[in-house]
């Protein structure tokens, strides 16, 4: 993966915002809310938005709230999605990738740090993928997990169970740490 450090941003500051979150909109109204008030404060904030390029679920959500309010979306989705037409047609920038792999490794490249929204196999995917290379040192961008309502909290137990087990070094906070709210993640954005 091309370029280790935090991106672009003067001493640190976090520039663009890469979130991992579902696509599916049948979901707990306190995750929907949650997502469109991280595209308002990211707005608000300066902060672009780099995501997945979907215009459905909390994916949908945060990039319209982004864009509501006048911030800038970068969508990165593979040709496979854009065909079925699942693309966010409003992202300031759309690029579509031949798959997977190529999407993630883009997102990660356009990025100064993560944040998991709550979200299925796909965020765990990525979380998980972005979190590898960080173990690795392929890159030393902050990443978070938004634990709205305890979402991930069987997730952050399961990562403490693999350092206790002695499978991994310490992850928390050292590689991931987890904040309950978009008003922790927005705060500890602003410090990284």
């Amino acid at each position: 993966m091309a370029g280790n450090g935090r991106g672009n941003g003067a001493m640190g500051r976090v520039r663009r915002l890469c979130v991992y979150c579902g696509s599916s909109g049948a979901v707990d109204e306190r995750f929907r809310a949650a997502a469109s008030e991280l595209g308002s404060a990211l707005a608000a904030a300066g902060i672009g938005l780099v995501y997945g390029g979907g215009r459905i679920g909390l994916m949908g959500l945060v990039a319209d709230a982004v864009l509501a309010g006048g911030g800038h979306v970068t969508g990165i989705i593979p040709q496979r999605l854009h065909d079925a037409e699942i693309a966010h047609a409003g992202a300031t920038e759309l690029v579509v990738v031949a798959d997977m792999h190529e999407r993630k490794r883009t997102m990660a490249e356009r990025a100064d740090a993560f944040a998991a929204l709550p979200g299925g196999i796909g965020t765990l995917d990525e979380t998980f993928e972005i979190l590898t290379w960080r173990h690795l040192r392929l890159h030393d961008k902050p990443i978070y997990l938004v634990d709205i309502a305890g979402y991930w909290a069987p997730l952050i137990a399961m990562l403490e169970h693999v350092v206790a087990a002695g499978f991994a070094p310490p992850l928390m906070p050292d590689l991931i740490a987890a904040v309950p709210d978009v008003a922790a993640l927005m705060a500890a954005l602003r410090n990284s």
